[in-house]
């Protein structure tokens, strides 16, 4: 699996090279097109040199024999020509319909005047008419080639780049999936050990009440453990998804944490009053605010205070969780739901990354970090589509 660092450094690279392609592919298309230029040059005036000398032979009344040369040059002149006679436009090399068509060519002359073309007077016999020599279609297309093979290789590099990342979150996703489910495999054994030992504690302390209520809590944290190894054992396949009122999943998760929270820290959780349906797997919803709660209570060092809040519109339900916590440099709202990202020294930083997963693989929502500011709090955002 390719490191944050290696993935920074192939773009680099990948993008550095394009431009190198791409620079180099614009001054050679200029290069043919300037050579062009100057070729296409040579032509029209070898093509006016053809028409001086037939319209000088034309006054001498020669016999025309004499300019065949001539003839044969404005016969296979290619590039499009305008003529201007007191009376009318004519034109060659513009294609059959063109070449006849007054409007067209009176257009084309007078918009190659405005951009300060200069026509070229005819002698002799022609003295009368003006003509204007324009570039031919080939030299458009070059002109335009560095532009095509841009987009082409933009397109290009795109298309790479999708994949490779397609490919990158694929591989991350199935190497999350493997972790988490031979996590819970390896859990499963010792709970099921600890809750066979829970019932024979619960035999032997029967009439012991003060026992009794320790052992009722260990139970609630041998219970939690079972439900964490079902989260994992769900992570890679297509969860259940049941209709759930906000509130109440809100107010599940504010009386765990806060038992197990700082009484210097406040919860600032909506009253269960109304009845606001989201579909989602109860399981990994509670996981991802169980995530964000905790990371607030780690931001907190014990003292602050955490708030929720909902807001809805008629296709979504907006979830906010709110501390006092130490915030997050604006730089890193994205980062700090990469794998592996963490500012604590203990964990592996893979708490966001999951929440994201569940929240946007999942339950095709949208997992944010609204607002922060350092010292503080932060301030994220979860959005679900309203069932």
């Amino acid at each position: 699996m390719l490191s944050f660092l290696s993935q920074s450094t192939w773009k680099w690279v990948t993008g550095i090279m394009a431009i190198i392609i791409m620079l180099v592919t614009f001054v050679y298309s200029n290069y043919l097109a300037d050579q062009l230029a100057v070729r296409e040059q040579q032509n029209r005036e070898l093509y006016l040199r053809a028409q001086r000398t037939i319209a000088d032979f034309s006054d001498l009344q020669s016999n025309e024999d004499d300019i065949t040369f001539e003839n044969e040059i404005l016969q296979g002149f290619s590039l499009p020509v305008i003529y201007k006679d007191p009376y009318k436009y004519s034109g060659n090399n513009w294609g059959d319909r063109r070449d006849t068509l007054q409007t067209f060519l009176k257009n084309k002359f007078e918009s190659a005047i405005a951009d300060g073309q200069q026509p070229v007077k005819g002698t002799g016999a022609a003295k009368d008419i003006e003509i204007l020599i324009f570039n031919g279609p080939l030299y458009s297309y070059i002109k335009l080639f560095p532009l095509v093979q841009l987009i082409l290789l933009s397109l290009f590099v795109a298309l790479g780049y999708f994949l490779v990342d397609t490919a990158r979150r694929a591989e991350q996703n199935r190497v999350w999936a493997g972790l988490a489910k031979e996590t819970a495999h390896q859990l499963g054994t010792p709970i099921s050990a600890m809750m066979a030992w829970m019932d024979i504690l619960k035999e032997y302390n029967a009439e012991k009440p003060d026992q009794l209520e320790v052992i009722g809590e260990l139970e609630k944290d041998v219970d939690r453990l079972d439900l964490i190894a079902d989260r994992f054992s769900k992570i890679g396949s297509d969860p259940e998804l049941e209709q759930t009122n906000v509130y109440d999943q809100l107010d599940e998760i504010k009386d765990y944490m806060k038992r197990r929270a700082s009484r210097k820290v406040t919860f600032a959780f909506p009253e269960n009053a109304d009845s606001l349906k989201i579909n989602v797997n109860r399981h990994l919803f509670s996981w991802v605010l169980e995530n964000l709660i905790r990371n607030a209570l780690d931001a907190m060092d014990g003292k602050g205070s955490i708030t929720a809040t909902v807001d809805s519109t008629v296709e979504q339900v907006k979830i906010y969780i709110a501390d006092t916590g130490k915030g997050i440099p604006s730089g890193q709202f994205k980062e700090v739901f990469r794998p592996g990202f963490s500012t604590k020294k203990r964990g592996w930083g893979l708490g966001l990354s999951l929440a994201k997963r569940i929240i946007e693989d999942y339950h095709k929502g949208k997992i944010f970090v609204k607002q922060s500011r350092i010292n503080e709090g932060t301030t994220f955002g979860i959005y679900l589509p309203r069932a």
